[in-house]
């Protein structure tokens, strides 16, 4: 994969950001999604969708957090499961899609999958003052 620097700074104060985002909660679709962002350094909490059991039991668990801020895959699943989960949170609970799109422009597109940024944590090691 083809990685500028200004990209890998990017990707670090992407993970800051979703980092200061204490009273918020990041929905993934599954555990390598979530390995991913935690290999990247992200330390605040990650809500695991396939964990859940379904549509109606995730949507009952997760509407008590302040804001959820969806990081589905970029996929037709991924765009199913974002679109059904607006549907049934939008009256309960703050949605925040714009970390998704933040992350579409850093990466220009090429990532399509949460789990795929893994793929930046060699970078990362090499960026003066990232540490765990």
């Amino acid at each position: 994969m083809l990685v500028t620097k200004n990209e890998i700074y990017e990707i670090k104060e992407f993970i800051d950001s979703l980092n200061s985002e204490k009273e918020s909660a990041v929905i993934v679709e599954g555990k390598r999604d979530s390995a991913a962002l935690k290999r990247l350094g992200f330390t605040e909490t990650v809500l695991e969708f396939h964990r859940f059991g379904g549509l109606t039991k995730f949507a009952d668990s997760v509407s008590c957090h302040k804001s959820l801020i969806i990081l589905f895959d970029s996929d037709r699943k991924g765009k199913y499961l974002t679109r059904r989960v607006i549907e049934q949170l939008e009256r309960r609970t703050r949605i925040d899609l714009s970390y998704k799109k933040k992350l579409v422009q850093i990466t220009r597109g090429k990532i399509r999958a949460i789990e795929d940024l893994d793929g930046y944590e060699q970078f990362l090691y090499g960026v003066a003052g990232f540490s765990y």
